[in-house]
């Protein structure tokens, strides 16, 4: 075909994408020659050439446009032929050539010139010429090819002359923006629409910036794709919550094309996604009164807006509204309502809209079903959710798991745990898909109920599906398995959630390590944090602090601290936690001279003392028999403005009642009532046990008549203590009365209280009644210790019953219990006296 007899009744202006100013060409096809003329003096504004060379120019570049119409117009294609061609024209020169004779060729033809040329030869086309290409292909049908141009050329995998100042798709953009001038509209129409429809699904890395800048070069030149692509580009930014941008598309579109019912309704389904439901109101108002009349999804939409805000007076407005204009509403419409209605627990109206929906013959699907029942499980109803599956499953809808999956939760919030277990299993059973939340649901609720082997069974299920329990549920469960003594189980679970990638956190961890310690199984802890740190689990300064307080009270501080240096090796800096425990096992061990120079180590980090810092190095110096100075950090906590707990007082006073100064121990007594901290059970027996140790015994059973008044009933260690005083002073009388005024508060005597009677009885020679009490002692359970054996045998001893002591000896030989020195010294001395008669005989 000779291009040259084709005729273009109106001039174009050509745009060509060169690396200079963009140079405006405006050509008729009646004069091949002219346009010849054209492309030679295109590149000729920098270096102008000699006449004669323009004239030779000329010739040669009319030979060029004739060979390229030849190659693409007599297929099929020679790639030699190609090759040769190439290396004669230059992309600004082939261009110019392809934009006049492109309507005459064939698409595919010229795709195919197009990937020899480039994958053959290197060449490498402008991006104008791959836009014409692409023009070809959407204006011949050839949409698949299209696309797939399209797309390779955005992502860079074509050897195009792209101008580097734009992002590809913007410069794209550019290309069939200033190729639709003058050309077939319905085709540049179609070209935005692909190029839209692809920046929206295909380049969704970038997210909906791309498509986004696309739109608005277009709008900016007036231009706009198809009114269904529109409309696809304005649902799939707020189907992407792209909220914002949805607005700023729909305002520039409802000025530059004329907006249908659906371009509408879009919009105020973003107004009212976004919270903007007055907009979405004003929107809908405007749209009736440019005569677009709203359809069904138009009023769910704003009904569904209204409802999101429970305003649900204007979505019933609404929903009359829709009636009187011949709308009828659908079953979403009703779900919509109904959903509002359940989740504001308006129970009554729901069923009265169900009745309305079933008189217009419209029958509920299992989602509304589903909407209702999870509304009444959440709502704690759960009869009421089963009469209303009952109901559903006459009407022909059959349960899905979503249905059960909401009982599931209504069983676990009545506490229903055996029902919400069964339905489960069911679920497990015949494989519906079972959420993650009904499987925290039933766990949560078994935990609640203490059945831990049940729980565990479920997490270990869901472990196996890849599920991961919730943090605060695992520790949940593992503290709950570790209080029932399971605590192999426990440690089963996080090594299982270790192994399939689902590693329980460091809160967790720290539980587990905490029962362990709890527990006294020190060594699986040490083990625990071992796997930790070679597992890469996140360890803290609790993780180590709860190791080291269980190692400092089983006595071990060298142990205590080593963890501490390993801390510390880890880059775990030891906080205020960690020295107050350490300072706490060094006070119980009596290591005050070390405790103090911690203290000051402490302090010396810059670390903050608390008030359990101050109440650790307190008690040690209480052990330690440093009262004063004791004291004296007591008032230094004052003057730091820390509030002394029930703790450090019943501390202080204990020591002051043991040393004698009950004086001063009652002083401490009344600073802490007047600090609005009321004194214990603990604070009275320190105070009892300091009054009878200096004879004070009146004013200690005082003190115990006080305790009833004030609401703090004596407890044995009170009474003991007591009792101690009345036998030391030998009023064996009152001692007895006492302990019947125990029994007849129901508290009953332990070892001690024995014990301490026992001997009160021996001191006064009443061995008699010391065994009455040995007697009841036994008798009740309470067994016996080598103190109450030594205490007794001293008696029989002191009274010369020989015989009793020998045969208490007998007795005691069978418990495995061991007498003190002396007393076994004298056994052995009245042995040989006894011996040496029965040789004198």
């Amino acid at each position: 075909m000779d291009v040259r007899r084709l005729k273009i009744p109106k001039t174009i202006a050509i745009f060509s994408h060169i690396k200079r100013p963009l140079t405006c060409v405006i050509y008729t096809t009646s004069s091949s020659d002219s346009f010849s003329e054209q492309i030679n003096q295109a590149p000729s504004t920098k270096n102008p050439k000699p006449i004669v060379e323009r004239k030779n120019q000329k010739g040669f570049d009319l030979n060029l446009r004739k060979w390229v119409i030849s190659v693409l117009s007599n297929p099929p294609l020679d790639s030699l032929k190609i090759k040769d061609l190439m290396t004669l024209l230059s992309p600004e020169q082939f261009d110019l050539i392809f934009l006049e004779i492109h309507r005459n060729l064939k698409a595919l033809t010229v795709l195919k010139f197009f990937h020899v040329a480039s994958g053959s030869c290197g060449f490498k086309f402008s991006v104008r010429s791959y836009c014409v290409l692409f023009r070809l292909l959407v204006a011949s049908n050839h949409d698949v090819p299209a696309r797939l141009l399209l797309i390779r050329l955005i992502d860079g995998k074509l050897p195009a002359l792209f101008d580097g100042k734009e992002k590809r798709y913007v410069e794209i953009a550019v290309c069939l923006a200033e190729l639709s001038v003058g050309s077939d509209f319905v085709v540049a129409v179609r070209t935005f629409d692909v190029l839209v429809h692809l920046c929206c699904t295909q380049f969704k890395n970038v997210g909906f910036d791309a498509v986004l800048d696309v739109f608005r070069l277009l709008a900016s030149r007036g231009l706009y794709p198809s009114l269904r692509t529109c409309n696809f580009l304005l649902s799939s930014l707020v189907k992407e919550n792209e909220l914002w941008k949805s607005y700023e598309v729909f305002g520039v579109l409802k000025d530059g094309v004329k907006p249908d019912v659906y371009l509408f309704s879009t919009a105020i389904n973003a107004f009212c996604k976004g919270g903007k439901v007055d907009e979405a109101r004003e929107l809908f108002r405007k749209m009736e009164k440019m005569g677009i009349v709203p359809n069904v999804v138009t009023y769910n939409n704003l009904i569904h807006g209204f409802c999101k805000n429970c305003n649900l007076e204007d979505a019933f407005r609404l929903k009359e509204e829709m009636i009187l204009n011949g709308v009828n509403p659908s079953i979403f419409t009703y779900s919509i309502l109904i959903n509002c209605l359940m989740k504001l627990e308006k129970f009554d109206e729901a069923d009265c809209v169900l009745k309305e929906m079933s008189n217009k013959r419209l029958v509920p699907n299992e989602v509304l079903y589903n909407t209702i029942i999870d509304g009444h499980c959440s709502a704690g109803d759960i009869q009421k959710a089963l009469k209303v599956r009952d109901e559903m499953q006459t009407k022909g809808v059959l349960p899905n798991s979503v249905t059960c999956n909401s009982l599931i939760k209504g069983f676990c919030k009545v506490n229903q745990a055996s029902q919400a277990e069964e339905l489960l299993e069911e679920m497990l059973l015949h494989g519906l898909s079972v959420n993650p939340g009904s499987f925290s649901n039933v766990i949560l609720v078994l935990c609640t109920n203490s059945r831990f082997g049940a729980a565990l069974q479920l997490v270990k299920e869901m472990v196996l599906r890849r599920l991961r329990p919730n943090d605060g549920l695992l520790t949940t469960l593992i503290s709950g398995l570790c209080k029932e003594g399971k605590h192999s189980e426990a440690v089963e679970l996080w090594h299982m959630l270790l192994m399939k990638g689902l590693t329980a956190n460091t809160v967790t961890s720290n539980a587990l390590i905490h029962r362990l310690c709890e527990a006294g199984k020190i060594q699986e802890a040490v083990r625990l944090l071992k796997a930790m740190l070679e597992s890469n689990v996140q360890i803290d300064s609790m993780t180590y602090n709860t190791l080291i307080s269980a190692v400092c009270k089983e006595g071990n501080l060298d142990g205590a601290f080593m963890l501490r240096e390993e801390m510390v090796k880890q880059g775990i800096a030891p906080d205020v936690s960690t020295y107050n425990v350490l300072l706490h096992g060094l006070g119980e061990k009596g290591k005050i001279d070390e405790a103090l120079l911690l203290w000051h180590e402490c302090r010396s980090k810059g670390l903050v003392c608390d008030i359990y810092t101050y109440g650790a190095l307190i008690n040690g110096l209480c052990k330690a028999g440093k009262l004063e100075k004791g004291r004296d950090l007591f008032h230094e906590l004052l003057r730091h403005g820390l509030a002394p707990n029930l703790i450090i007082y019943n501390t202080l006073i204990g020591a002051f009642g043991k040393n004698g100064n009950v004086k001063e121990a009652l002083k401490l007594r009344d600073d802490m009532r007047s600090r609005g901290i009321l004194p214990n059970v603990v604070t009275y027996s320190s105070l009892i046990h300091g009054m009878c140790n200096i004879g004070l015994i009146e004013d200690a059973e005082n003190l115990i008549d006080g305790m009833h008044t004030e609401g703090v009933p004596p407890d044995v260690v009170c009474y003991t203590a007591l009792i101690r005083g009345y036998c030391k002073s030998g009023q064996m009388d009152k001692a007895r009365s006492i302990l019947q005024e125990m029994s007849s508060h129901n508290i009953q005597p332990n070892k001690i209280t024995y014990t301490t009677i026992i001997d009160g009885y021996c001191q006064a020679g009443k061995v008699k009644e010391a065994k009455e009490y040995f007697a009841e002692m036994v008798q009740k359970g309470n067994i016996p210790d080598s103190v109450t054996y030594n205490v007794l045998t001293k008696g029989f001893l002191k009274e010369g019953a020989t015989e009793e002591a020998f045969s208490l000896l007998d007795h005691i030989s069978h418990t495995g219990v061991g007498l003190d020195e002396v007393t076994y010294t004298s056994l052995v001395n009245l042995l040989l006296q006894r011996s040496a008669s029965v040789n004198q005989e």
